[in-house]
Order: structure tokens, then C-alpha cells, then sequence
């Protein structure tokens, strides 16, 4: 008798054994599968909210299979603590394994409405957009230029009192720092405008995202890592035989090339002229340069530089002095600092503007003048359209 009850127990074990094998089977292959959500969505999570909430929301909306395998699976992950607050994109047929990495990977919101600031020469405009889940694209709903109109459009304001509204500020490459501080000190969620100019050349042009409350010096602090650890990449990686012999050297003529064009393809180019310059001992002889003497990056020059500054002794000053300037014109991005690290192959000595945005670039002074009398002509016959 106890033989028969002891062997029906163990046979009982062994089913539930298996039956919880099935689950535990079904609910691993729910929890990676396709999930059910037939398109994206945004997926708020307020401050103070918790998983329990996040996947009531899942569900009501669609987009879990099974809010208790989401769940278990949430809390055997131990991924209950790392939710985030903030506005995630949720794409179609995401998996719940997905979208648990989503709401807990990083606490950047994803989609939802965002403000960027975009501090530019002499400019700062502020740009109202949401994000459309379907098309994974920004729709621009306002946009406020604060040096120009005195009032913010209706969109700002009321997007600007929302509490899940994300902001972003967006750096130009080649801004001065004195041009990004004061950019940064005129950006009205950051506190604590700064007086001091960061040493030129050492702020990361780039989008940043901040929250209300933080201050300039901590943004400005971001953007200096951000250039060191550029920096100390490129020049890890950077090509033998350069007549660059540091990084301080690199960066200021990354800042040089920089201001010289705006084509990202002709940086390499670029680049490449004013080495096979320095190697064979040629001045530089570049106009940004000069410029930054006048201005002393303070402001944009407005005007064509006359030939006193041309000729005036100043050590920014490339057409009188040898080498390198002493200090970086501008914050280059990192496009122009791995150009000067890894330049292209040239034999190029000069180039001019072409007239389509780029550069004719040329070997000797005769081809160069050649390519200066065509954009001579070109500015002729667009000044008199």
C-alpha cells in the first residue's frame, strides 16, 4: 500500500514537474515573441510611477500579450528598480523583453514632445516638436527666435508648462566659446549663468539633453569631457608622419578647418592642404583665423576684412606669422578633429570657393589663381543679378 501511495506521489511530482516546465517554456517564448502592438506608440512613464502601472498601461494600450508574464518577468529580472520616468517609443511588435530594456535602459524619453534650443552664430532659436510614433519622425509644431520676438507662440508656452516635455540644447560646430556661453546663458530652463570663458576649442559641439533646474556650468562641463574623450580617440588612432606633434596642435587646426568649410566630405581635403603647408614650411594664410584675431571670438566680424588686418601683426595673424596660431579659433566637431588626424592624400596647396558651397582645390599657384578668376567671376555675375 504505501509502495502504491509513494509511487502515485511520485508520479504526481513528475507531472507538475512538467507542467511547470511547460509554463515556465510558454512564458519564456511570450515574453521574447513578437509582441501584439500593430503600431508604435508613446509610452509615458511619470516620475514616482512604478512597474505594476507601466504594465496596466502596456496593456490597456495593446501592447503586452500578457501583463502577468511581463510581470514575473520584471521582477525576476530585478529590472522593477531601474524603471525611468520619461516618454518612450514603443515600436510595433515589440517583444516584452523589449520593451522592458526600453523603460529601463537609460532614462532618455525616446518620443513625446521636446523643445530644442539651437544656439547658432549670434542665435538662439528655440523649436517646439513631437515626435509622431508611426513615421518615427519629429513634426516642428512652433518655433521662438527670443532675440527677435519678445513673446513665445502659444506652442511654447504650453508645451513649456507640460511636465513630461523633454529639452534638448543643440551646439553649432565651430561656435567660439564665448559664442556657446553666451548661447547657454540665454537658454531659459538652465540656472546659473557663467561670466568665465572655457579655453577655446575645448567644448564638444553637440545635442544635449537637460532637465529644468540644471545649470550652464554643468552643461558646459558635459561639452569639455565630451571633447577630451574626442580627442584622446582620435589622436589614438591617428595616422604616422603628421607634421602635428600634439593634441593641443591637432585641435587648433581642427578648429581652423572647422571655419574653412562647412562640406563634411571636403574636411579630409581641407586638412590635407594645411599639412603639406606646414611640411614644406608655407604660412597658412586662412582669413577665419585673422578674424579671431579682430574678434578675438567674441562676436561675429560682420564685415570683409580689410587689408590693415590682413597685414597687422597679431599672433592669430596666419598670413604674417609661421605655423600655427596659439590657441584653437573655434570648438571644432568631432568630423574636423578626425580629418586633421587622418587627412586625405593630397598634393594640394591651395583651394577657393567653387561656387556651389565646396572648394576647388589645386596643386600649384597657377591652377589657383585659375580657380580664383573663375569665383571672381561667379561673384561678379551674382552681384549683378
Amino acid at each position: 500500500m504505501w509502495k502504491a501511495i509513494a509511487s502515485n506521489a511520485l508520479t504526481l511530482f513528475i507531472v507538475i514537474l512538467f507542467l511547470l516546465g511547460g509554463i515556465v517554456a510558454w512564458g519564456s517564448r511570450e515574453y521574447s515573441a513578437e509582441g501584439p502592438l500593430e503600431t508604435a506608440i508613446c509610452l509615458r512613464v511619470p516620475a514616482g510611477s512604478n512597474m505594476r502601472r507601466v504594465r496596466d498601461d502596456l496593456a490597456e494600450q495593446g501592447a503586452i500579450s500578457s501583463p502577468m508574464v511581463y510581470g514575473i518577468a520584471s521582477d525576476y529580472t530585478e529590472k522593477d528598480a531601474q524603471l525611468k520616468a520619461g516618454a518612450f517609443l514603443i515600436p510595433a511588435g515589440a517583444s516584452m523583453e523589449e520593451i522592458l530594456d526600453i523603460v529601463t535602459r537609460g532614462g532618455q524619453s525616446t518620443c513625446g514632445t521636446e523643445i530644442v534650443y539651437r544656439v547658432g552664430l549670434g542665435r538662439l532659436l528655440a523649436e517646439v516638436r513631437a515626435l509622431d510614433p508611426e513615421t518615427n519622425r519629429f513634426v516642428e509644431l512652433a518655433e521662438w527666435d527670443p532675440g527677435v520676438e519678445p513673446e513665445a507662440p502659444e506652442a511654447y508656452a504650453e508645451v513649456r508648462a507640460a511636465a513630461d516635455t523633454r529639452y534638448r540644447i543643440a551646439l553649432a560646430e565651430g561656435l567660439t566659446s564665448w559664442q556657446v556661453v553666451e548661447g547657454l546663458n540665454a537658454v531659459e530652463v538652465l540656472e546659473g549663468p557663467v561670466t568665465e570663458i572655457p579655453a577655446e576649442g575645448t567644448l564638444a559641439p553637440d545635442s544635449y539633453e537637460v532637465v529644468p533646474g540644471d545649470t550652464v556650468e554643468s552643461v558646459l562641463g558635459r561639452m569639455e569631457s565630451a571633447q577630451a574623450a574626442i580627442l584622446a580617440e582620435a589622436w589614438a588612432e591617428r595616422r604616422d608622419g603628421l607634421p602635428i606633434e600634439t593634441p593641443e596642435e591637432a585641435l587648433i587646426l581642427a578648429s581652423i578647418v572647422e571655419k574653412e568649410t562647412g562640406v563634411p566630405e571636403e574636411r579630409p581635403l581641407v586638412a590635407s592642404v594645411f599639412e603639406n603647408r606646414l611640411r614644406q614650411g608655407m604660412r597658412l594664410q586662412t582669413d577665419p583665423t585673422v578674424i579671431y584675431g579682430v574678434t578675438e571670438g567674441r562676436g561675429v566680424l560682420g564685415r570683409g576684412l580689410r587689408q590693415s588686418e590682413l597685414r597687422g601683426e597679431t599672433p592669430y595673424n596666419t598670413y604674417v606669422i609661421d605655423g600655427l596660431p596659439p590657441t584653437p579659433i573655434a570648438n571644432p566637431g568631432r568630423l574636423a578633429i578626425e580629418a586633421v588626424l587622418n587627412p586625405a592624400e593630397s598634393d594640394y596647396l591651395f583651394f577657393v570657393a567653387d561656387g556651389t558651397g565646396g572648394h576647388a582645390f589645386a596643386e600649384t599657384l597657377d591652377e589657383h589663381n585659375e580657380n580664383v578668376a573663375r569665383w571672381r567671376q561667379i561673384e561678379a555675375e551674382s552681384g549683378g543679378q
